[in-house]
């Protein structure tokens, strides 16, 4: 079994390590347009693995699809990384280039694969990954929502003092600012944490987890690659296996939450067909509020990649 990395940067190496680590495939290729930077890579991954114990073989390839052919699954990081001061939509028409560029070798190569796209701005890129495939919509997902909902988890963990282990949680909308936490479902041990934090300490959680990728960015002068990375990976071991795990991707929506022809994130079961199912929750009307200003926020970055071409 192959899996393919597109992008050796820091998160899309970070993937690889993880799917290596936890032996997902025998094979991980990680592709690069930089030359040696991908063979450089997997070759520091290969010689840990008699460290950490694992069979994984990995391969480095300067920007050869060739070597990807037949792939599983294959995850997109490549494009610019986001630096102090500027947005995710600032991003769109350099990166909107690159990730179609990578999609039609992509799909050239290995027809049946799945395509994770991991490439800001998130929502976006998935769109335009999509459209440039022409695959149905459940093999052409983004990670956001595991991210974002890995660093709401990881602060209420710190806040409460509890392990992390024990907090699950759903966040729907884009990946950015317009976000949408659901504290009504979050729980603690099975416990709704609405028991064990009140609105006032809860509130400045989720406003710190809309902001989650800024404050990295802030903090290192560019974007984080280690949570980024494994969650792409999670969501690759979720497919290979046919793990049926139920996680917040982003996908095209044809009807559900009332939306048509926009992505954005969800909480679906993630099999060995990509989302084998969109899972619709019952939402309140300031959740449904919420959502509908995520959904105005994506379309409105969705037109001007639409705009790209014309």
């Amino acid at each position: 079994m192959k899996i393919t990395v597109v992008g050796a940067g820091n998160v899309g190496a970070t993937c690889a390590d993880v799917l290596a680590y936890r032996e997902v495939a025998n094979e991980i290729i990680l592709l690069d347009i930089k030359e040696g930077f991908a063979e450089g890579k997997a070759l520091d991954i290969w010689q840990k693995s008699p460290i950490d114990l694992y069979d994984t073989r990995t391969y480095g390839v300067t920007n050869d699809y060739s070597k990807t052919a037949g792939s599983e699954v294959v995850v997109i990081t490549s494009g610019l990384p986001r630096k102090p001061g500027m947005t995710r939509d600032d991003l769109i028409s350099t990166n909107a280039g690159i990730v179609s560029s990578v999609t039609e070798q992509v799909v050239k190569y290995s027809p049946d694969a799945i395509i994770i796209v991991v490439s800001n701005p998130l929502d976006v890129m998935t769109y335009a990954a999509h459209k440039t495939s022409g695959k149905s919509r459940n093999k052409v997902i983004g990670m956001a929502g595991i991210l974002d909902t890995a660093r709401y988890r990881a602060f209420l963990a710190s806040e409460l003092n509890v392990s992390p282990k024990d907090i699950q949680a759903v966040l729907m909308g884009g990946h950015g600012d317009t976000m949408v936490p659901l504290p009504r479902y979050t729980t603690v041990g099975g416990i709704p944490v609405s028991e064990l934090l009140s609105k006032d300490k809860l509130d400045p959680i989720v406003e710190r987890t809309k902001s989650g990728g800024g404050e990295l960015v802030k903090l290192m002068g560019t974007s984080a690659w280690y949570a980024p990375g494994s969650a792409a990976a999670q969501m690759v071991e979720a497919i290979v296996k046919d793990q049926r795990r139920v996680f917040p991707v982003c996908i095209s929506l044809e009807g559900e939450y009332g939306i048509d022809d926009c992505y954005l994130g969800v909480p679906v079961i993630l099999g060995k067909n990509g989302v084998e199912k969109v899972l619709e929750l019952d939402l309140t009307p300031d959740e449904k509020e919420l959502l509908e200003i995520s959904r105005t926020k994506v379309k409105e970055v969705m037109a001007v990649y639409d705009n790209l071409g014309k």
